[in-house]
């Protein structure tokens, strides 16, 4: 057995953290980023952003496509103009995009009124204790579970019609039309005691379109054409960009690995 593959099974048996990503954390926690580029110098608190919340509303296409949050942490660099401006988060959160039981909240205002301080929290909420509009196993409760991330299978609930992430945000996407989904394929497992894969492109179609994974994470569309391993997943590329961090970890093998062993 090649001395890397050991390494890796290790990992994936005993659960040894290979970044910080796989800290221990909690259902709710799992996801959550927390962005800081500006905000301290401003004299404001870090913002919290919790993916679990969004996915549940909208397609990731949405925000990492038409309205350009960038995938690695602390690339995009938000500021509070920006979102002002209708950019970022603006897009969505402006006081007039409505969403589960009315409008979205406005985002920043340059100063603040006292009295808006509360709403500010909202976001700007890392270090404080603030008082939440949804809870998150309230949010979830009705949801079917995962044992790993944040506990919430989330291709089922779409499966099920229990959410439905919206495609389109009015001024910053464009309809589209549907691209005919290309056929599920086999990918063969390098190690004997893993089952081959079985990649789904109408599953991930649906959630982030083809532009999320093409070019800049598969540079190929050919099968076959991008070469990579799961060192380079677990070093965060490739699959590993999305199923270290939001998506379903990697260390949920048999999500990916279906087939059986041969």
């Amino acid at each position: 057995m090649k001395k890397s593959y050991l390494i890796l099974l290790i990992i994936m048996v005993v659960g040894l953290p290979l970044s910080e990503s796989y800290a221990i954390q909690s259902y709710e926690s799992y996801g959550r980023v927390v962005i800081g580029n500006f905000s301290p110098q401003a004299g404001m608190a870090k913002v919290v952003f919790d993916h679990w919340l969004h996915r549940s509303q909208f397609t990731c296409r949405v925000c990492h496509v038409d309205i350009g949050f960038l995938m690695e942490k602390g690339g995009t660099r938000i500021k509070a103009a920006d979102n002002m401006r209708g950019y970022y988060c603006g897009a969505c959160h402006n006081g007039k995009l409505m969403a589960n039981e009315g409008p979205v909240f406005k985002a920043c205002s340059i100063p603040p009124d006292l009295n808006e301080m509360p709403r500010c929290d909202r976001c700007h909420s890392f270090g404080k204790v603030v008082q939440k509009k949804y809870d998150f196993s309230t949010f979830t409760e009705k949801l079917p579970k995962a044992s790993l991330g944040n506990g919430i299978d989330w291709e089922k609930a779409e499966k099920y019609g229990l959410i439905n992430p919206k495609d389109h945000v009015k001024g910053s996407s464009l309809l589209k039309k549907a691209i005919p989904a290309q056929k599920d394929f086999s990918l063969n497992s390098k190690t004997p005691w893993m089952g081959d894969i079985l990649f789904s492109h109408k599953k991930h179609s649906k959630w982030n379109g083809c532009e999320l994974c093409h070019p800049d994470i598969f540079i190929g569309v050919s099968r076959g054409a991008t070469k990579y391993n799961m060192m380079q997943i677990y070093g965060g590329e490739y699959c590993g960009v999305c199923h270290l961090n939001v998506a379903f970890p990697l260390q949920d093998c048999s999500r990916c690995h279906i087939k059986p062993v041969r």
